[in-house]
């Protein structure tokens, strides 16, 4: 299997912060830990920006567990216990409490407290609101590098298969749309006729697999991205989370964590990040066409 992926970078940046510091490790660790403390480390990777203000009690309820395996998990990583973990949370997060995971907390507690009857009006705008705080988290989160790293993989890639089911069928079918527009070769892996196996099968070593998925992840995907990984081809993962099973094998990752309202997840942060990475690899292959033209121009 592929390392976990490092964030591939054409210039320095900036420090990076002790929260980030804290998911890679747990990220890199994370096949190691037991069953508890992988289901409390997905909750702390998901409720980063409140979990400044959990006691150990409420992250126990949370995951299901005893309060000392919140204890065990932080000693797992260096900690002498959950406060000292918890602190550095509270460093990084203490002047963001308005930020998006806490106003989509708001909306929900709405939902969860009015008894009158909600009009279809209102109901559209509290998702629309959602959705709206989804986009700001994934500007705030956006990794430049990884963006980089993914467009260059598409520039590079002689087929490209994408593959996505269920909720992410949607994405999967738009990305493919878009990036017959360009001149690349492209193959939606629609499963039509339960035939997985057979429209994945030929990808090869210069290839890229598109493979998205979001929690509780998709056998069909997850079999994709491993013939794929296999067969040596490059794999670009669109994903909520860096402990997600597809991030292992990964040659480059964009994770998204969409907003939600009524328990429906949003698909308007994902349908975004994956018109801007068509419109950045349209741009590319764009200069690539300059750069290879007759220095003479055309003819009048």
């Amino acid at each position: 299997m592929a390392e976990p992926m490092a964030n591939p970078v054409a210039e320095p940046m900036a420090e990076t912060s002790a929260v980030e510091q804290l998911m890679q490790q747990i990220a890199d660790e994370y096949e190691s830990l037991s069953r508890q403390l992988k289901v409390i480390a997905k909750h702390v990777e998901q409720h980063k920006a409140s979990l400044m203000l959990d006691k150990i009690s409420d992250l126990a309820a949370a995951c299901d567990v005893q309060p000392s395996a919140i204890v065990r998990f932080a000693q797992r990583f260096g900690f002498s216990g959950y406060s000292e973990m918890q602190d550095v949370f509270r460093a990084e997060y203490a002047g963001q409490s308005g930020a998006a995971p806490t106003y989509q907390q708001r909306i929900r507690k709405i939902i969860a407290t009015r008894d009158d009857k909600l009009h279809v009006g209102d109901m559209t705008r509290e998702f629309i609101d959602a959705s709206r705080a989804g986009l700001a988290e994934l500007s705030a989160g956006l990794d430049d590098g990884q963006l980089e790293a993914a467009v260059t993989l598409l520039q590079k890639a002689d087929n490209i298969y994408v593959v996505g089911v269920r909720r992410a069928f949607p994405v999967a079918s738009y990305i493919a749309y878009a990036l017959q527009n360009t001149n690349k070769r492209v193959h939606l892996v629609s499963g039509m006729g339960g035939m997985y196996r057979q429209q994945i099968r030929s990808v090869r070593e210069r290839d890229v697999v598109i493979a998205i998925s979001f929690a509780p992840y998709g056998k069909e995907t997850l079999y994709c991205a491993r013939v794929g990984h296999h067969q040596r081809a490059k794999l670009l993962v669109i994903t909520d989370s860096k402990l997600s099973p597809l991030a292992r094998s990964a040659d480059a990752m964009l994770t998204v964590a969409e907003g939600s309202a009524f328990a429906f997840r949003s698909l308007t942060s994902t349908i975004c990040l994956c018109q801007a990475l068509f419109i950045a690899l349209a741009y590319k292959l764009e200069l690539d066409i300059e750069e290879t033209q007759d220095p003479g121009g055309y003819d009048d």
